[in-house]
């Protein structure tokens, strides 16, 4: 299923069955006039095929990385796959929410996903209920709620996995962007993007966001890690479980402004290092670093860390998350 949505000033958002996806999203910028800013592709076909590389997706049962594919709960010990070198990633490659066909109902200014989960699916325990709703308001916010309950202790973490170039997608890269990121620390990671442990200062860091800064200004530090660029988790300011402004971008350019707020403890900071020139909407080009995402989750690995917030949810407790990303142009 598809569903389109335009508000009162003409921002339309289209979302599609597949992954509960965000497949378009138009805004405008400076002069008015409205371009695409999230990366996707015409078809559904598209998003299904090895291109993809989870463009606009609700992502889970577990978003990000969890380290050997592995962890323990009320002592049983579960092996995912390994989809990501040695560890998990982005709750599986075949069964991942990004992979399911949801069921969609058409809200007035938006859409309703749901999907349930069985027990065992990529091996994660519990039949998990879920619930994704899009609403696009006329003060040109996207808001993304989810709900999920169990039958059974299990983990969850999700997110999405929008692709965004506030040039509109295509656009060349997103390096001239400014990022400002309400973060005091990160998390390390090794060589396979797990997180050491330790909550680092960004203080003289390249991952220090605090005060607005473009992308590319400290890029080369980072692009020489494993990572290729960004791709870390942020350890945000301010109580989780309150919703808060965590993030901006701005796009010089065009004056589009992205306003990024949730209630989750951390925001993976991606700039598209992964994208290999596949072909995406309208024929464009999606080249590394024409993109970034603000994916707001819990922190990576977060079962087999004890400091970091619980990823755990039980029978008897409702998962809740929101996440806004409001447009506006300066």
């Amino acid at each position: 299923m598809q569903h389109r949505f335009t508000n009162n000033h003409g921002v339309t958002a289209k979302w599609i069955s597949r992954g509960a996806t965000l497949a378009e999203l138009h805004v405008p910028d400076h002069q008015g006039n409205l371009a695409d800013v999230v990366l996707g592709f015409d078809d559904v076909p598209g998003y299904e095929s090895g291109a993809n590389q989870h463009f606009g997706c609700t992502t889970g049962r577990f978003a990000n990385r969890i380290c050997g594919g592995k962890f323990t709960l009320d002592g049983t010990e579960y092996q995912l796959a390994t989809n990501n070198g040695p560890n998990h990633l982005h709750g599986g490659p075949e069964r991942g929410l990004d992979k399911i066909d949801w069921q969609a109902e058409p809200l007035d200014s938006g859409i309703r996903f749901t999907y349930t989960s069985p027990d065992g699916e990529e091996s994660f325990p519990g039949e998990l209920a879920l619930v994704v709703s899009y609403t696009l308001t006329d003060d040109n916010a996207v808001e993304i709620a989810y709900e999920a309950t169990t039958d059974k202790p299990t983990i969850i973490n999700l997110t999405n996995h929008s692709y965004f170039n506030l040039a509109g997608h295509g656009a060349e890269n997103i390096l001239g962007h400014e990022v400002w990121i309400d973060a005091d620390r990160y998390t390390p990671t090794d060589e396979y993007s797990i997180p050491t442990g330790e909550l680092a200062e960004v203080a003289g860091t390249p991952f220090d966001f605090r005060q607005p800064k473009r992308v590319g200004r400290e890029f080369a530090a980072v692009a020489k890690t494993q990572a290729g660029g960004y791709d870390h988790n942020f350890v945000l300011n301010g109580a989780a479980g309150t919703l808060r402004k965590i993030a901006q971008v701005v796009d010089p350019v065009s004056g589009r402004v992205m306003h990024v707020s949730t209630d989750q403890p951390g925001v993976q900071f991606y700039t598209g290092n992964g994208l290999h020139d596949q072909t995406g909407k309208g024929g464009k080009t999606y080249a590394p670093q024409s993109a970034l995402c603000l994916e707001t989750q819990h922190f990576p690995d977060s079962p087999n860390q004890s400091h970091f917030p619980t990823t755990v949810l039980r029978p008897g407790e409702t998962y809740r998350h929101q996440c806004v990303y409001a447009f506006a142009v300066e």
